[in-house]
């Protein structure tokens, strides 16, 4: 194993940043951690994002999923033109294989700036469906704590990205709009016990995320989460106590021009007999849905040694997990509906009909599980 190649994710521990004389010891990990894994668990982020908060919104999660059926369809995805809602068990795709999950996509507040004759890809963002305040009272509230505190958790990691990458603590904001013009989108997942019958134990399929940066709760004791490294080997990324997982997505990639490293990633379903499903909350931090990465007026400079650093660790795998390419060529919200529309095709067909037929031209997929 070459030192850019990998066998486990390393821990960060985020209290060093506070300290002036311990920082630098943070940022040199860190800068490892993006140019060689794509992955890190970060620990003791309790200055940032409440622990009591993060132990409450745990307990709301089995609770979330019980809620009666008919409730959970109230809030169906296929409602919102921002793809923000309730997923069915096996509702989503991952090139083209179905996912055997339910969960709740819910992202920070935000009111949509589109209007008829712009973009479609300015109507990605919007508020999000919640259920019925009287059935899981307080859960909202949470939620949206949660949310709101993570993202500047992420806020915060992105300046540390930027000055392990040679950069001043605000070398990424050009990537950035206004708070009022941002969302970050989450995820409520639960990744069900397959049974007997179960022709697949995927998850989610093999994928890269798309920005710059996904902050993971792994709300469950259960492992699932592999990270892929150099020699295509898949690596265990169990949960750990107390930490959440950090990675960096293809946009990240790009604007760094191959510095920072976007990592193949998938999630199997809990082994057969497990006795209860496996939970997580992913929170994607995004980037302002007008930014085109390839704009010369975004691209960014690098001092010497940190791509001399590059260099020495030399070119990235290619995989054949979900890349976002179209980055070479649109715009970041344009990247999010694609990717969206190729994941949530029962969205697309009723809020994107042109999009629809030019990735579904024979109509909607089979999709579900037989029980």
């Amino acid at each position: 194993m070459t030192e850019s190649n990998f066998s486990k994710i390393p821990q960060l521990d985020y209290s060093l940043v506070l300290d002036s004389e311990t920082k630098p010891q943070f940022i040199l990990e860190l800068r490892h951690a993006l140019m060689h894994v794509g992955f890190l668990y970060l620990s003791n982020t309790s200055s940032v994002v409440d622990e009591q908060l993060v132990e409450s919104l745990k307990g709301y999660i089995p609770k979330l999923f019980a809620l009666p059926q008919e409730e959970k369809d109230k809030v169906r995805m296929a409602n919102s033109p921002h793809f923000l809602g309730y997923s069915r068990l096996g509702a989503e795709l991952t090139k083209g294989k179905t996912d055997y999950r339910e969960q709740f996509d819910i992202a920070t507040e935000h009111v949509s700036r589109w209007k008829p004759g712009d973009p479609d890809y300015l109507n990605v963002w919007g508020p999000s469906q919640y259920p019925d305040e009287a059935l899981i009272p307080g859960f909202q509230h949470t939620m949206q704590t949660y949310l709101s505190q993570v993202t500047s958790l992420g806020t915060r990691i992105i300046a540390l990205i930027a000055e392990a990458l040679g950069l001043p603590p605000d070398g990424l904001s050009r990537f950035y709009d206004t708070p009022d013009r941002m969302q970050h989108r989450g995820k409520i997942v639960q990744y069900p016990v397959p049974n007997e019958r179960s022709e697949s134990d995927q998850g989610v399929g093999p994928h890269y995320d798309a920005g710059f940066l996904t902050i993971l709760l792994q709300a469950s004791s259960h492992p699932g989460l592999q990270v892929q490294n150099l020699s295509g080997d898949w690596i265990d990324a169990s949960p750990v106590p107390g930490t959440f997982v950090i990675n960096f997505g293809r946009a990240l990639e790009f604007v760094t021009k191959g510095i920072a490293r976007a990592t193949s990633h998938r999630v199997l379903s809990p082994p057969i007999g497990s006795p209860s499903p496996r939970y997580s909350v992913p929170l994607f931090h995004n980037i302002a849905l007008d930014v085109r990465v390839r704009d010369p007026k975004y691209e960014l400079e690098f001092p010497p040694e940190i791509l001399k650093l590059r260099d020495e660790r030399g070119n990235l795998s290619q995989t054949d997990s979900i890349n976002y390419s179209e980055f070479e060529s649109q715009p970041s919200g344009m990247v999010q509906l694609l990717g969206r529309v190729r994941s949530h095709p029962d969205v697309a067909q009723r809020h994107y009909p042109v999009l629809f037929k030019e990735f579904f031209p024979n109509g909607l997929p089979t999709q579900g599980i037989a029980y």
